[in-house]
């Protein structure tokens, strides 16, 4: 055994703690959850129920932390599963961690909590964070409504989505820092806008590659009605698809093999649009086909980096 030492850290010069939280046991049935961030207990979140059920003991239940909300009732800020599993095991309370917070105080400390990058809690935590009106959380939903993009505050299956909606957030921030906004509204302006329009089309691996397409060419970028309309002749499911099972069998990135193909197939449209004499398209075309011949020649496995492009608005 060995006491808390201190030896090695300098104490803060100022520390704003906030009140000091109260322990007490509640009623589950005076618990409440904020849907703006707690998704429902539903695929994984059930199964971890269920886990957490099976062998539940008050000796691994940590406190919930909950804020006082309208009507005599707490509002669960970590815990939602721990309350659930005790709740099906039959007890009516649990052991809670009162804390002082408003909403956006709430929202802030269930990000706080809640750090871990799963999809589910990348997406929950985004959804926290525009509460706690964060502004990168604030400007990447902004971004997205100007691409008639809605992120997912949780997972939904692909057969209950609806147009225009995504669950990767991750992939959309991380394209984000890496192309800029330019390049990440346009590049969601390519689903949105044309025929890809459809459930499920804006996945982490297409939002990827296409921001990598448009970021590594502004002239494409900015051809505007053109660039929409290439895309209308682009199935970005069907070869998002293909390039998965070419990928999987090759042993190389998948998202690299969409951006050849994407780069590719755009040359194709272009070179069939523009007159011959067009270098710059054809440059671009011989470029792809070069890249995949390579891959293919080679079988070299490469690393997948999620790069995200936004299209303009």
């Amino acid at each position: 055994m060995r006491e808390i030492a201190t030896t090695g850290y300098q104490r803060p010069k100022s520390v704003a703690a906030g009140a000091k939280p109260r322990l007490q046991w509640l009623l589950i049935s005076d618990l409440v959850l904020d849907s703006t961030y707690h998704q429902p207990v539903a695929g994984s979140g059930q199964r971890k129920v269920d886990r957490i059920a099976r062998a539940f003991s008050w000796a691994r239940f940590a406190t919930v932390v909950v804020a006082p909300a309208p009507g005599g009732k707490f509002v669960i800020i970590d815990g939602q599963h721990r309350t659930t599993a005790a709740a099906v095991v039959g007890f009516d309370k649990v052991p809670c961690q009162i804390i002082e917070a408003d909403r956006k105080e709430q929202a802030i400390a269930f990000k706080a909590i809640n750090r871990t990058a799963t999809v589910s809690s990348r997406m929950a935590l985004q959804a926290a964070g525009c509460s706690a009106s964060e502004p990168r959380a604030i400007q990447l939903a902004e971004l997205c409504a100007r691409a008639e993009v809605e992120l997912l505050r949780y997972p939904v299956p692909i057969g209950r989505q609806h147009s225009g909606q995504t669950m990767a957030v991750a992939a959309i921030s991380q394209c984000l820092r890496r192309y800029g906004e330019e390049t990440l509204i346009t590049s969601l302006q390519c689903v949105t806008q044309t025929t890809n329009n459809r459930p499920g089309v804006l996945s982490a691996r297409i939002i990827k590659a296409l921001c990598a397409v448009l970021g590594s060419d502004p002239v494409l970028r900015e051809s505007g009605l053109t660039l929409l309309e290439t895309f209308d002749a682009i199935d970005l499911a069907a070869l998002a698809n293909r390039a998965a099972a070419d990928a999987a069998v090759r042993n190389i990135s998948t998202v690299q093999l969409i951006i050849d193909r994407i780069r590719s197939e755009v040359a194709r449209k272009l070179v069939r649009k523009t007159a011959p004499a067009d270098s710059v398209r054809r440059m671009v075309e011989a470029s792809a086909k070069k890249r995949l011949a390579f891959l293919h020649r080679n079988n070299r496995p490469t690393r997948t980096k999620a790069g995200r492009q936004l299209p303009k608005s």
